[in-house]
């Protein structure tokens, strides 16, 4: 079984799973250089399997892989392809791969539930050149089938971080003062961990926060992450005096102090589109909450099991977000250990990389 990955870029995160892809299947990755909006590479060495990086030539929101047609005609018994309709060279690959009786797969976010019009019918075609879809999530699948994309093509691959590793952190960790020594006091800590960014619209958490401090309620806010776009929630702390309880910790790349962050923390909240934050919170036991608008979520909303792991606050709604984050700051020690056992069992069933192997390894020849 040969097996080729053409891909938009290689994420550093990901590295756990190509890794693992070369190991079970042999696979050969191909990555794009550069996208758009900034992201941190992995370092090729430290990928078997790397064959070439390919120069992407964007035209306003399309992109086309130079020298990647060439890779269509090479060998392979199987291409697993990204997703992307805004990608132009993929068309012409996997059309040329079905004319040559190969097996081709594609990786993909599939619908969000927004679609319309002419995106919505280009998507629909675009889709059905594929020979097995892999899709992020199950929300995503059930509006593809809505639209007419057959479920028999379709299979959701979740996602995941760097599982084995993180699972070795999870046991060692344990209850600390990391937060206690910074505050000096034992509140509830709630925990935001990403890039400050504007679409993550951590204003509504910083006034969320605000609302809970005047209705008595005793918490702290840590916020861990660079501030990529100037956002200004310091001044936004500074103006409702709240700099006492909100620690800006800044970047943070230790494994260990995330774990050790997670695991006293009383909840993670991402009031934008959570994404990976939810995979990484949940296994080390932290319960996620986010907004309840699923058409304009990352695939990973789909982790968090409502009043189990989590919750959803009514979209753009501060007040709704206040009254969920107090749900989680009010659990007792019992319920917060009981919790992390929820949370842990998430992942271990689902959002890992040995689950998305097994699933790759049932669309392939």
């Amino acid at each position: 079984m040969k097996v080729c990955c053409i891909f938009n870029m290689a994420p550093h995160y990901r590295k756990p799973i190509f890794s693992l892809m070369n190991k079970e299947f042999g696979c050969d990755f191909y990555f794009g250089d550069r996208m758009q909006i900034p992201v941190k590479k992995l370092n090729y060495n430290d990928l078997d399997g790397f064959k070439g990086e390919l120069h992407n030539v964007f035209i306003g929101p399309f992109y086309w892989q130079r020298k990647s047609l060439r890779i269509a005609f090479k060998k392979y018994d199987n291409y697993i392809l990204l997703g992307e309709p805004f990608c132009l060279s993929t068309w012409v690959i996997v059309l040329i791969c079905r004319l040559l009786g190969k097996n081709v797969i594609t990786w993909t976010h599939g619908f969000y539930g927004r679609e319309g019009g002419v995106k919505l019918m280009v998507k629909k075609v675009f889709f059905s050149l594929f020979s097995k879809i892999l899709v992020y999530n199950e929300y995503a699948i059930r509006i593809m089938q809505e639209n007419g994309i057959k479920a028999s093509k379709m299979l959701c691959v979740a996602n995941s971080l760097d599982t084995d590793n993180q699972k070795v952190i999870r046991k060692t960790l344990k209850e600390t003062d990391i937060f206690s020594s910074h505050f000096g006091n034992d509140n509830p800590i709630i925990m935001y961990i990403g890039r400050i960014q504007k679409t993550k619209r951590l204003d509504l958490l910083v006034g969320s926060f605000g609302l809970l401090r005047k209705q008595g309620v005793k918490c702290n806010l840590i916020i861990v992450g660079k501030d990529d776009e100037n956002v200004g929630l310091d001044m936004i702390v500074n103006d409702l005096k709240l700099n006492d309880v909100v620690w800006f910790y800044g970047p943070c790349y230790d494994e260990k102090t995330i774990g050790e962050m997670f695991y006293n923390a009383s909840v993670c909240v991402s009031p934008g589109n959570v994404g990976l934050t939810s995979i990484h919170a949940l296994t080390y036991g932290c319960p996620v909450v986010t907004h309840d608008n699923f058409s304009y979520q990352m695939p990973e909303f789909e982790a968090i099991t409502p009043d189990v792991t989590g919750g959803f606050f009514k979209y753009d709604d501060v007040e709704d977000l206040a009254h969920t984050i107090k749900i989680w700051l009010e659990k007792t020690p019992e319920e917060r250990a009981n919790i992390r056992l929820k949370a842990y069992e998430t992942i271990d069933t689902k959002w890992n990389v040995h689950y998305q192997i097994e699933v790759i390894r049932k669309v392939l020849r």
